[in-house]
């Protein structure tokens, strides 16, 4: 097991920079997740870590050895691929042994690796099987059983739930978890799902457009979100975000065209500073509770998608729309007006141009 500490990273290829100065440390053990949208640049982070790539600039470090100029398989890593890669003329023993034998490791050394492995992933019965006699989720078992008989520092893994459908992809996450308390290994895990990432991570790390915004606890990035993409990309339904003026004339005030809300000022008493001023208020949707007061947040019902237990009710607040989460035992019809009242004291407010949070 080993720390992985990256210091200072940059990456461009050509006139495209795709990571700006990335620092960040995973701890000894660590399962760290690497999260953004497509082209955000974490696969590249990733594939400069395990030597694939290399940084324009900046250091990455395994353990205390500074690894910029060691070759990907002197680095004691193993990194499973969103592609299974399996040779396909090759059974499950074969292809789960066949870098031990690379490396000239001895047959029984090998046995009982690739065993062990097979064990640890309940596939030692497949061991004589080829991957075209395999499923979908026994081939991803081979592939991260392949990376397991390495007895690596550290685990890679690069988006190896895509090709999976969404029960099995449900059933791998427990898998890997399950494997990661196991081993106790260090692992970094790369996905652009978000509910990967709050499920599996022991801290996530978000990236945009190559800049590292935030890396923490998935409860803390939930409930305390550095700015607003942060807030927007981390949860399911995504936060809804309303523009606001702060009224301060009498307490605290949030005016909206389509409403206004009396904030209660020891709520937040940052709000003060922007009286007079536009900020972006971000509300999520199971904090969002259904009124008949009349208070809240007026809006019309679009859509009412049943989910089981609860419901996501989809509206418009003028040209906005608004996402609540409620029980099922509500009806609704389209066009109809409802309202909403906040829960004030899970409110997040932030600066329209910067985006960052006001605290």
């Amino acid at each position: 097991m080993a720390k992985v500490t990256i210091k200072n990273v940059d990456k461009s290829f050509g006139d495209n920079q795709v990571l700006h100065n990335v620092n960040l440390e995973i701890n000894d053990g660590e399962f760290l997740v690497l999260v953004g949208p497509s082209g955000c640049g974490k696969s590249t982070l990733l594939r400069i870590i395990a030597g694939l790539e290399e940084s324009s600039n900046g250091d990455i470090y395994i353990g205390d050895d500074r690894v910029n100029d060691v070759e990907p398989k002197n680095r004691d890593i193993a990194m499973v691929f969103q592609n299974y890669a399996l040779y396909p003329h090759m059974n499950v023993f074969d292809n789960m042994g066949f870098g031990l034998k690379l490396q000239k490791i001895a047959s029984a050394e090998i046995d009982s690796r690739v065993s062990a492995a097979a064990e640890i992933l309940g596939i030692g019965d497949l061991l004589k099987r080829r991957p075209k006699e395999l499923s979908g989720g026994q081939r991803q078992r081979v592939a991260v059983g392949r990376a397991i008989v390495r007895n690596p520092s550290v685990f890679l893994f690069d988006e190896p739930l895509s090709n999976l459908d969404a029960k099995l992809r449900v059933q791998m996450r427990t898998e890997i978890k399950k494997l990661h308390a196991k081993l106790g290994t260090t692992m970094i895990y790369v996905t652009h799902d978000q509910v990967e990432a709050m499920t599996m991570g022991d801290r996530i790390a978000v990236l945009k457009d190559g800049h590292l915004l935030q890396a923490d606890a998935p409860l803390n990035l939930y409930n305390q979100p550095t700015n607003q993409f942060v807030a927007s990309f981390i949860g399911s339904p995504s936060m809804n975000f309303l523009d606001v003026n702060v009224n301060t004339s009498n307490g605290i005030q949030l005016v909206n065209e389509n409403f206004k809300l009396k904030y209660p000022r020891e709520e937040h008493d940052g709000l003060a500073e922007y009286s007079g001023r536009n900020v972006i208020l971000g509300v999520r949707p199971e904090h969002l509770e259904l009124t008949k007061s009349g208070e809240g947040i007026a809006v019309q019902m679009e859509v009412s998608e049943l989910m089981g237990s609860e419901s996501y009710l989809y509206t418009l607040c003028g040209e906005s729309q608004v996402v609540a989460r409620v029980q099922s035992n509500y009806l609704f019809k389209i066009d109809e007006t409802v309202n909403f009242l906040p829960q004030y004291k899970n409110l997040h407010f932030f600066d329209p141009i910067s985006g960052i949070k006001i605290d």
